[in-house]
């Protein structure tokens, strides 16, 4: 559905004006109206806050990744278009992902608490130069972490749905070769969608096909891990370690065993610092707004039978 390109798209920004959002809605050829006016969404609140959408929104923006909640909300129909952020904040989670998998193999943490003595053993230091890193859920997260692993010496297999290859990764292979690509590689990061497929891609079965000097990273979505049996894994010494800023639940509750593992890093959600979120979005819904007006296929467009 095209628009007069000399008419700006009204576009609502709910639940709040954000400034970044503003700014890239009027780059990118609109103006910000209210959602009684709008022929666009930009929604940048929780799934339970989801508005009841006038007839005339052909068109809803949403600023996270994952849609599970909007689609569990029942929120998401085939009335009109939908968009996520897919892709959008790739390099800051490329960025973490590195950072984790860093500081699991140069035992960083483990340093920290130990510090400098001479009567402690220390921790056993690994490094990325020589190893095979295996990037699950190779999208855009892959696309901006696959240079950055082999900045730092590493081979790159990628694994998504298609097999087509994910530029920057030595390799690339389909989905349906998970389970060999875990008895190839050296370390994991997790990057897929949560879907059914994907819940507990990694199980008591599959992490007994790493080594145990492997460590796992995930960036994505905490319900790709089985975590009692990540904790057993962690236990019985089967991988090295883990370093995860998802888990399922989230947050962990108090007395959650993965606060106790020695060999597990866990920072809270952050490989997409909420503060930065709209600014990183801001140049691609400028972007998604300029294609709506000309009539051009929209990035990162949902589908709502789907996960993704």
């Amino acid at each position: 559905m095209s628009s007069d390109a000399s008419v700006p798209l009204p576009v609502a920004i709910e639940p709040e004006q954000d400034r970044h959002l503003v700014a890239a809605v009027e780059a990118g050829g609109g103006v910000v109206v209210p959602l009684s006016e709008a022929r666009a969404l930009v929604w940048i609140g929780p799934p339970a806050d989801f508005p009841t959408l006038p007839d005339t929104i052909e068109w809803v923006a949403l600023k996270t990744a994952g849609i599970e909640g909007f689609k569990d909300a029942g929120v998401l129909d085939d009335r009109r278009r939908w968009t996520n952020a897919s892709g959008f904040y790739a390099a800051g989670c490329a960025e973490h992902a590195l950072a984790l998998l860093l500081a699991g193999l140069r035992q960083i943490p483990a340093s920290v608490l130990l510090g400098w003595n001479d009567d402690v053993i220390p921790p056993r230091v690994r490094t990325l130069r020589g190893a095979t890193v295996a990037i699950i859920g190779a999208g855009g997260i892959g696309r901006e972490l696959a240079p950055r692993l082999r900045a730092c010496g590493a081979t790159v297999i990628a694994v998504n749905r298609s097999g087509r290859p994910v530029e920057g990764a030595d390799r690339t292979v389909s989905a349906e070769y998970t389970e060999q690509v875990l008895t190839d590689t050296d370390h994991v990061v997790l990057a897929a969608p949560s879907t059914a497929a994907t819940r507990h891609l990694l199980n008591d079965r599959t992490l007994a096909l790493l080594k145990p000097h492997s460590w796992v990273v995930n960036v994505a979505r905490g319900s790709l891990i089985d975590q009692e049996a990540l904790g057993r894994a962690l236990r019985a010494g089967t991988i090295a370690g883990a370093a995860l800023d998802v888990t399922d639940p989230e947050p962990p509750a108090d007395d959650d065993p993965l606060y106790s593992y020695p060999n597990l890093i866990l920072t809270p959600h952050i490989a997409n610092p909420a503060p930065g979120l709209t600014r990183e979005m801001a140049p691609w819904l400028a972007e998604n707004v300029r294609r709506f007006i000309a009539g051009e296929e929209l990035l990162s467009v949902v589908d709502p039978a789907a996960d993704y």
